[in-house]
């Protein structure tokens, strides 16, 4: 069994859904399981967890082109695991949402990749063509916004996260699965 922790800032609520997305998504792989972690409930129980995980998944809502300022908080309160090792070989990937079409969500990306990176983690994004990229695309098209670093998603400033189109949270399960896949070969090969 490979177990994925999702960590993320919930911001709006539009995170969160994007989070739930990753977890249904990973649920979708026999022998995997996930688990949200908001960063603003972690206990020192819930930081062994993480270090127990076969895979983490961060996710933060894009402000003024990069990751909130709680989950930024996290990324600095792992510098001990950093030191130690703790996450190294771990499976990792990120998800992103913003109000604007862009948002500058691809710096947010770059900076949890970076960030898994200098865990000594293994980055895994998404892998679906981008959609709504020509004549007969659509906003229901998978990866609309066509992200390949990993699942990002659009929503109005000025609706709640009810309002999210299913294309991004399918692209979020996308990215689910296709994380709990190699965590879980890198576990039977550990085994």
């Amino acid at each position: 069994m490979a177990h994925l922790a999702l960590v993320f800032h919930r911001g709006f609520g539009h995170t969160r859904r994007q989070a739930e997305s990753v977890r249904d998504g990973a649920a979708r792989v026999a022998g995997a399981t996930a688990a949200l972690y908001p960063v603003d409930e972690l206990d020192d129980a819930k930081w062994d967890e993480l270090d127990a995980a076969d895979a983490i998944v961060f996710g933060s809502p894009t402000y003024m082109g990069s990751a909130s300022a709680k989950f930024k908080e996290f990324m600095d309160a792992s510098s001990k695991r950093w030191y130690g090792r703790a996450w190294a070989d771990k499976v990792a990937g990120g998800f992103t949402t913003s109000a604007s079409q862009s948002g500058d969500k691809l710096n947010t990306l770059v900076q949890l990749m970076v960030f898994a990176n200098q865990h000594g983690m293994v980055w895994v994004g998404v892998d679906i063509l981008p959609g709504n990229n020509n004549s007969k695309g659509s906003v229901n098209d998978l990866n609309r916004l066509g992200s390949f670093s990993g699942a990002m998603a659009q929503a109005n400033g000025d609706q709640g996260a009810e309002a999210m189109l299913d294309s991004d949270l399918q692209t979020a399960a996308r990215l689910g699965e296709r994380i709990a896949t190699p965590a879980l070969a890198l576990k039977r090969g550990r085994a």
